[in-house]
């Protein structure tokens, strides 16, 4: 069982920038596929940005591209996301979670283990 944790949420202006992290724990992360999520008030969580375990494979949302970046660094164990041109309706908690296998990644039922969530704010 691998053990994820999110950190790198704050508060950022519109325009501004923020780089979230999520950190694996118990087994690496280079054994799973990680997606990132985020969640809204009074909204469902909906899907992000996803890389496969190569890294070779990367999927956005659309409000994400061009704006969003998921890497990762399997010597760190950790996966990234770098949001940048930040929006106020980027305001969400944000989670991590990784999957068992390279398909299906925009469906949050194929994710096996998840974070707690960091929460994002932008706001002026």
């Amino acid at each position: 069982q691998v053990h994820l944790v999110e950190s790198g949420g704050g508060l950022a202006e519109p325009g501004g920038s923020l780089r979230l992290s999520c950190t694996a724990s118990g087994r690496t992360v280079s054994n799973y596929a990680v997606g990132w999520f985020r969640q809204a008030p009074r909204k469902e969580r909906e899907f992000a940005a996803a890389i496969s375990m190569s890294g070779r494979n990367i999927y956005y949302a659309d409000f994400a591209k061009g704006r969003f970046t998921v890497s990762r660094d399997n010597a760190e164990n950790t996966v990234y996301l770098q949001m940048n041109s930040l929006k106020p309706e980027d305001t969400a908690v944000y989670y991590c979670a990784a999957a068992n296998r390279n398909y299906g990644l925009d469906d949050r039922d194929t994710y096996d283990y998840w974070g707690q969530g960091t929460q994002v704010t932008v706001s002026s």
